[in-house]
């Protein structure tokens, strides 16, 4: 992992680059890798190639480990699914550096890390199942090829220490996406209450103005709207000098 300021993740600049060959054949992972692939045809091909016999007086085929036909099935599919799996990792860590994204970085290790852990225990498994099916084994037909199953219970062995190292490499590429990958989203900064106002934000000082009622006075000689003028009757006076009586 390559200790420039320039943002990275998972091991590699963020901002995406070009494929050097020879910077790629000459990493340690690429090399750890290239060892898992062969040790996964000495496994799977030897078994394949020397490990079912048959005696002269029958025509069936027996696996050279104790005739277990589980034994040897569970070797072939091992070795098998590694040889593929470790051209098809071989090909996604050379486009990893086209990558700019870090979220599709995140799931090419995440896929290593998970697959290369998963792939550690199966071997051990298949080193423990060889083992124990050999040490019970009888030379019954008399031609067992006993360096082939050697060398195949020793390649799972060894198969083991490569698949351990590739989940340590991925492990340490995830924990550096994690703690290092540098991301774009913007967040402001905290306000500092200590500090003073700048100028054009300095609050003007209050001063509070005294409030003061207004009198309002009446003048005298404006008639009042609602008193009643003096009651004044305009009957004409009542006396007998006025009166007339009727003629019959």
């Amino acid at each position: 992992m390559e200790g420039t300021g320039a943002p990275s993740a998972y091991g590699l600049p963020l901002s995406g680059g070009g494929f050097d060959f020879y910077k790629f054949v000459r990493q340690p992972q690429t090399i750890v890798r290239v060892l898992s692939w062969v040790f996964a045809i000495v496994v799977f091909g030897t078994i394949t190639g020397e490990g079912f016999l048959n005696d002269h007086h029958s025509s069936e085929e027996h696996c050279m480990f104790n005739q277990s036909a589980s034994a040897c099935g569970y070797a072939v599919f091992i070795g098998v699914v590694a040889f593929l799996a470790c051209v098809a990792f071989l090909v996604l860590d050379a486009y990893v550096p086209f990558m700019s994204n870090a979220q599709e970085r995140k799931y090419a290790v995440t896929a290593d890390l998970g697959f290369s852990g998963v792939w550690t225990f199966l071997w051990f498994v298949c080193f423990c199942l060889l083992a124990s099916q050999w040490s019970q084994t009888k030379d019954e037909f008399q031609s067992i090829p006993a360096d082939a199953a050697r060398a195949t219970i020793a390649f799972s062995f060894f198969s083991i220490a490569t698949w351990g190292i590739l989940t340590y490499f991925a492990l340490g590429r995830f924990r550096h996406g994690v703690n290092d990958a540098a991301t774009s989203t913007y967040a402001e900064p905290p306000a500092d209450h200590s500090a003073p106002y700048p100028p054009t934000y300095a609050p003007t000082s209050y001063a509070p103005t005294t409030y003061t009622p207004t009198t309002y006075t009446y003048p005298s000689n404006v008639p009042d709207l609602h008193q009643q003028p003096p009651f004044t009757s305009n009957l004409p006076p009542q006396g007998d000098g006025g009166y007339q009586p009727p003629k019959y």
